[in-house]
């Protein structure tokens, strides 16, 4: 039987271009090459595509620098000529539907949610309220437009902590990585939080802080999804930023999470309906407040391309749960041929 050609994509124009690299380079590492013929393909943080030689043992900081440039074009064939394409790449132009509206161009099957599950879980306005919507427990939050902030600064700043109490979480709606993100204790900090939001996306989210343990649950499948066991972040900083996740250690990661079985069911159950209500397909991960004082649980966010770095959670969730990393990607490449059968039935035109 012939391999199949595996795409690994990563880089990218994003604030978490060095995560993906990251990522990918286990992904390399772990993907099996008696199964696959693998082709690694970079995007420069300029937006350059760079593709090195098919089964190349380079690094993806190499394929950025070595690596012949790549002209893509909308066709089945186009570009590399893989079977399956893993976007490992994570934040802006990787995790918002972009990358995956040229892949859908192309015709080819690609690991992940589509355009829209990617746009929606990204955008943590539009899947907050999608998660109301599915009748889903999520913490009060406002939303409030860069250009409020620019032209009227003390009453969008009003609106931001409107119905909230401190301490508060300000965010930007479009990126991951816990960039730009700020715990703000008093009033003094709210304008200086909103204004770095601000910088890294048009619309900003205020979201009530809640003294709770931050759960996780991975997610794999298309029309069946199910849920792995649970892990539990627990930071050494006030809140589990960019520092703690990537540059520092300290923070522990629990996995399995120590929870009482009916507690875990419940988060299990939560992280799949969340997966389905911002249709994702592959894989995800949600996150969890599990607040210390009720036990009151809080869909936090969703996240449809997790680290795939040594230490991310997802596959580590998996591992526990009895899937290896390498059996997890293979899962993956089904998934995304699985996918792409189904949308292939799909008639977009008369005959």
């Amino acid at each position: 039987m012939a391999k199949l050609r595996i795409a690994v994509l990563f880089g990218g124009r994003s604030g978490e271009h060095e995560v993906s690299l990251i990522s990918a380079q286990s992904v390399l590492q772990h993907l099996d090459r008696k199964k696959y013929d693998v082709l690694p393909v970079g995007i420069t943080l300029d937006g350059s595509w760079k593709q090195a030689p098919l089964n190349a043992d380079w690094t993806p900081a190499e394929v950025l620098r070595r690596g012949r440039e790549l002209r893509l074009t909308p066709a089945p064939q186009a570009g590399w000529g893989a079977d399956v394409v893993l976007p490992i790449l994570h934040g802006t132009f990787g995790e918002d539907g972009t990358i995956q509206g040229l892949l859908e161009l192309t015709g080819v099957a690609y690991a992940g949610a589509g355009v829209l599950g990617s746009a929606a879980a990204m955008d943590k306005d539009i899947m907050k309220r999608l998660f109301r919507a599915a009748s889903l427990p999520i913490v009060p939050h406002q939303m409030i437009h860069r250009r409020q902030l620019r032209n009227h600064p003390e009453a969008a700043a009003r609106a931001a902590r409107r119905g909230l109490r401190y301490p508060i979480f300000i965010k930007p709606a479009n990126l991951g990585s816990s960039v730009g993100i700020s715990k703000v204790k008093r009033p003094a900090e709210l304008l200086p939080a909103l204004r770095l939001a601000a910088r890294f996306d048009d619309k900003i989210v205020a979201e009530q802080g809640v003294d709770a343990r931050e759960i996780e649950c991975a997610v794999l499948g298309n029309d069946q999804p199910r849920a792995s066991v649970l892990s539990e972040i627990v930071p050494h900083r006030e809140f589990y930023d960019y520092e703690a996740k990537y540059l520092e250690s300290g923070t522990q990661l629990i996995c399995p999470a120590r929870l009482p079985a009916r507690i875990a069911r419940q988060v299990q159950k939560l992280a799949i309906a969340a997966f389905q209500a911002v249709d994702c397909a592959g894989l995800a991960r949600v996150d969890f407040f599990l607040d210390r004082k009720s036990a009151a649980i809080y869909v936090n966010e969703i996240n449809t391309m997790p680290g795939f770095t040594p230490i991310s959670q997802f596959p580590r969730m998996w591992a526990a749960s009895g899937l290896s990393y390498g059996r997890l990607l293979d899962r993956l490449i089904e998934l995304a041929r699985e996918r792409a059968r189904e949308r292939g039935r799909s008639i977009y035109k008369k005959n």
